[in-house]
């Protein structure tokens, strides 16, 4: 065949495709991201097979993730008129209780216990690194007596409260009271910080430093509570004498900070600052001995101590980096991203309506009430020779309130070293610690979040910015309508 009828054969299929209109924008990019889909899907189908078939282990985590994202979208947009929205993370919780409690879907959606408690505990490791990067020791120098009174206070004798309230409610052993105690004691941060940048963004209690003050306290508070977490579940899980388990606890408290303090001084020393992608491999080096130290605790027995030994380790390297550690922190953030809408899913896949006695869920709450009651009354108590006005104190009061990543972080733990331990009463027990902590995300979660953003502009004093026009807020006329609009439109960026 020449050349010029080879020519002439390929000019009609040249013309079709020039006349052949080509799918470009939104079209184009469905098609490539669903064959690209496609294309994962079939190579992981061909390595792993039935696992990421409907009813695999694979496929129900893919699809508890994609569906917790999902729930976390769509309760984020909910917007009512003058209030801020809904933290996203109470939708993935959602997502979770859903696909756990729907007929037929549970069966397509299966998890193994195992692998949902290995990603849990990831989760956790990840979130007690961004706790232990995230103080500021500046802040703490500066408010250190009612930070300290903050931090301690309230999350002790709500600890205590709650202990005592469901030892005679829900007949948990002592042990397990304080277990619980402290796994609702914690603030959350995911609701917290966020709120408290927003207010100190807009100027609100600045002069003062109350955001400065309750992002300080809120991370020793979490620290406190998962010490106290740690050294009872250390003790519950204890075989031998009470003297002996006391010690064992206490042993634990002692080798994670030890432990912590050694691999903090590591890796300040390695990576060095002369090697290449040095983030990169900080936050991989700071997160892979995070998450070893979370894991190896359960492999020698002393479980309690890898959480503590995780939070001195980031606070080591925090203060070694310096101002080097934001983008580190940044990254641990995008880390945090991925394994939040898979906890928050995990947890709520946990809790089987169906099992659920009406008697554990109504004394449940009446436990998580009376401890949020004591919390506000102590909260008030401790900062009122701080020298904030009533209005500041109520304030502080009401955002110590919300409790979320915490509850979801080191609620299942006590269900997961039960689970191991074969024992149908520990079971128990540490599902009715999930089940409480289920219910307190829901309960103050929502409530926490309103709260902050309600009363922030109302009862805190705004600092007036230098770029402002003279006379700092938006004049208001008789009625107070200039104010009123102005909180208004603080609450919608909230």
């Amino acid at each position: 065949m020449t050349v010029s009828e080879s020519s002439s054969c390929c000019g009609p299929c040249i013309t079709l495709r020039d006349k052949c209109p080509r799918p470009q924008g939104l079209l184009n990019l469905l098609i490539t991201k669903a064959c690209l889909c496609a294309l994962l899907f079939g190579v992981v189908w061909a390595i792993t097979g039935s696992e990421c078939l409907p009813g695999g282990n694979l496929f129900g985590i893919v699809i508890l993730f994609i569906c917790a994202i999902l729930g976390g979208k769509l309760v984020g947009m909910i917007q009512l008129p003058t209030l801020p929205p809904f933290p996203p993370l109470l939708g993935m919780l959602l997502a979770g209780l859903v696909l756990r409690n729907v007929p037929y879907v549970t069966d397509a959606v299966y998890i193994d216990t195992h692998w949902s408690a290995a990603l849990r505990n990831i989760a956790l490791a990840v979130i007690l690194t961004r706790a232990g990067l995230g103080l500021d020791p500046t802040a703490l120098q500066r408010l250190k007596a009612v930070c300290l009174r903050v931090a301690v206070g309230p999350c002790v004798v709500e600890a205590c409260t709650v202990a005592v309230v469901s030892h005679f409610l829900l007949g948990l052993p002592w042990v397990w009271g304080f277990i619980l105690g402290f796994v609702l004691a914690a603030v959350s941060p995911a609701v917290v910080v966020p709120s408290m940048l927003l207010l100190q963004r807009e100027g609100y209690g600045v002069e003062k430093g109350i955001p400065t003050l309750l992002m300080a306290a809120g991370s020793f508070d979490d620290i406190l509570a998962i010490t106290g977490f740690s050294t009872c579940l250390g003790v519950a899980f204890s075989t031998g004498s009470t003297w002996m388990n006391l010690l064992k606890g206490l042993l634990e408290v002692v080798g994670g900070m030890v432990a912590g303090l050694i691999l903090g001084v590591f890796i300040c020393c390695f990576p060095s600052k002369d090697q290449e992608d040095l983030v990169l491999r900080r936050t991989a080096m700071l997160l892979g001995l995070s998450v070893f130290s979370v894991f190896f605790s359960h492999v020698v027995g002393f479980a309690g101590a890898g959480g503590l030994c995780t939070l001195v380790l980031a606070f080591l390297s925090a203060l070694g980096w310096k101002t080097d550690k934001a983008p580190v922190a940044a990254m641990v953030g995008r880390s945090w991203d991925i394994f939040q809408p898979l906890l928050f899913g995990l947890i709520g896949a946990e809790i089987t309506i169906a099992n659920l006695s009406p008697s554990t869920v109504g004394l449940g709450l009446a436990c998580i009430s009376i401890g949020l009651v004591i919390r506000l009354l102590v909260t008030f108590l401790v900062v009122h020779f701080g020298g904030f006005t009533l209005k500041e104190k109520l304030f502080i009061s009401v955002a110590w309130l919300p409790k979320a990543t915490v509850q979801a972080a080191i609620g299942s733990k006590a269900l997961d070293m039960a689970r191991a331990e074969g024992d149908e009463a520990l079971i128990k027990f540490g599902l009715d610690v999930l089940t409480l902590a289920v219910l307190a995300i829901l309960a103050t979660a929502p409530i926490g979040a309103l709260g902050i953003g309600l009363a922030g502009p109302r009862l805190l004093t705004r600092q007036v910015k230098a770029d402002e026009p003279e006379g700092g807020a938006p004049s208001q006329d008789s009625n107070g309508i200039g104010q009123e609009k102005d909180n208004v439109t603080y609450e919608s960026k909230l």
